[in-house]
């Protein structure tokens, strides 16, 4: 560094001030007079050495020509005149990492302004990033189904690195997959009915799950008002939490917490902390059973209520809780966006987009996945499941048809959230009973069974039971474009 060499330098006039005055003191091999005059005799080459530096070991005779004038001259130099040299030549190496480092500062700065101003936006619930422009159907020969579950699979989760896939189903088990690759890396066996003394896992059917944001915990719940904590690394089994009173049919961590969030069909939603083991609290308002429960961030939680007709925001803290109206059925699914805006699905065939603000739908599409049924009776399809890729403009929904024909459709939302489009629809075999984007957004799962989540008011014979991985494809820009040509 040149803060070094400056050091270096400065020491050099005292030696030279030293021999030329005789003062300097004897060294062992050195002889008398004889001894000076060799010490002498080194420090030209010393300070030559010194100053100059290359990077190959030999040099052309102008070059080393120039070289020895250049030394001549230095020596020519007066110690005064030799440091205010060293220092201006110091200063200006200052000056131009100054302003190589201000240029780095200034991008750095400009950088993390970028994102703060989206993590203020985000907790605003005001963040929208317009994804859905690009995105295009995907072929038929892109989408991957994974078949392991014997029944119907209720619901699943993907990993916040997007590496991995959990699902569970009505027989019992839960599976971890492998994204890339599409093979099974653990399976957690169900249990038979009265096993559960002795059996580690579910013995009853699985209705949700959930995982923590930083990919830590696993969360399922059951038929049998339990709730099972695992590692999600290793799929070992932790505890498990009980409580409820009726089957557990929604589950959430609170994003950047270990903080649970459960729902019941005994209607009501419990708190519990995964860390300590330990139950929070309990909240009640909901006239029906709680069909479903998302959560971010923000210490709160939204719940679908089922045939209550409501949806709930949950504040925590405060102990109390928001009531929304709009659907004309049971509102069966409940997925949010961001902080302040969610989509919600209900057996009536309608999709809604919602404001915490608004107790009203800003957007509704009716008979979202069509109809079924004899002309003049005809009957919307049940929108079974939904599910949004955070802080953007694109949500899914899913529909249980009464045929083998079923659909997941992907839409855009309309600038803040007043709006839907549909941009394409993927055909199914099966109820989709459960949607779930991945965090980049590069893809959507489907969860699909021959049976409803909630129950077994009819059953698809044709469809299969699987996991369909749907690529998210974006348009080529019009610089990929040209070059494709």
């Amino acid at each position: 560094m040149s803060s070094s060499f400056f050091i270096k330098t400065k020491s050099k006039p005292k030696l030279t001030t030293k021999g030329a005055n005789g003062a300097a003191p004897k060294r062992k091999g050195d002889g008398g007079a004889d001894g000076k005059n060799k010490l002498r005799a080194k420090k030209p080459n010393a300070k030559y050495n010194e100053e100059i530096s290359s990077d190959s070991e030999t040099e052309s005779p102008v070059v080393s020509k120039k070289r020895q004038v250049h030394a001549e001259n230095d020596f020519d130099e007066t110690p005064q005149d030799k440091k205010l040299r060293l220092a201006k030549l110091y200063l200006d190496q200052l000056k131009e990492e100054e302003e190589n480092k201000a240029d780095d500062e200034s991008f750095e700065t400009d950088l993390v302004a970028g994102r703060l101003q989206e993590e203020v936006l985000e907790q605003k619930g005001k963040l929208q990033r317009l994804i859905a422009k690009d995105l295009v159907a995907p072929d038929a020969s892109d989408i991957r189904v994974l078949r392991g579950h014997k029944l119907p699979i209720t619901c699943l989760v993907v990993t916040p690195d997007d590496k991995c896939i959990f699902s569970a189903a009505k027989d019992c088990s839960v599976i971890k997959w492998d994204v890339e690759s599409g093979k099974k890396l653990h399976t957690i066996p169900g249990g038979r009915k009265g096993t559960e003394d002795r059996h580690i896992g579910h013995t009853a059917h699985i209705l949700c799950m959930a995982i923590s944001s930083d990919g830590k915990y696993l969360a399922t719940g059951d038929m049998n008002k339990l709730i099972m904590i695992w590692e999600a690394e290793t799929c070992k089994h932790l505890f498990k939490f009980t409580g409820h009173k009726g089957p557990v049919s929604g589950l959430s961590f609170r994003k950047g917490t270990h903080d649970l969030y459960s729902a019941s069909q005994d209607r009501s939603v419990k708190v519990w902390n995964v860390d300590e083991n330990a139950y929070v609290e309990t909240l009640f308002g909901h006239q029906d059973a709680i069909t479903g429960l998302d959560s971010l961030s923000r210490e709160c939680c939204v719940t679908a209520g089922g045939r209550d007709g409501t949806v709930r925001v949950w504040k925590i803290a405060e102990e109390s809780q928001l009531v929304f109206h709009g659907h004309d059925g049971s509102i069966d699914c409940i997925q949010l966006i961001n902080e302040e805006h969610m989509i919600t699905g209900a057996d009536d065939g309608s999709v809604s987009l919602w404001s915490v603000n608004k107790k009203k739908p800003l957007s509704t599409v009716k008979k979202a996945h069509g109809c079924h049924g004899d002309v003049g009776l005809e009957q919307p399809h049940w929108v079974a499941s939904v599910a949004a890729l955070q802080n953007s403009d694109t949500v899914a929904s899913g529909a249980s048809g009464c045929s083998h024909n079923s659909q997941v459709n992907v839409w855009k939302c309309g600038q803040n959230y007043r709006g839907l489009e549909l941009l394409f629809s993927v055909p199914v075999s099966g109820f989709v009973n459960s949607l779930k984007f991945s965090s980049s957004g590069q893809f959507l799962v489907a969860g699909i069974g021959q049976e409803h989540r909630l129950g077994r008011w009819w059953r698809i014979k044709d469809a299969k039971n699987g996991i369909y991985i749907i690529p998210l494809k974006r348009k080529p820009n019009p610089e990929e474009a040209k070059m494709t040509k």
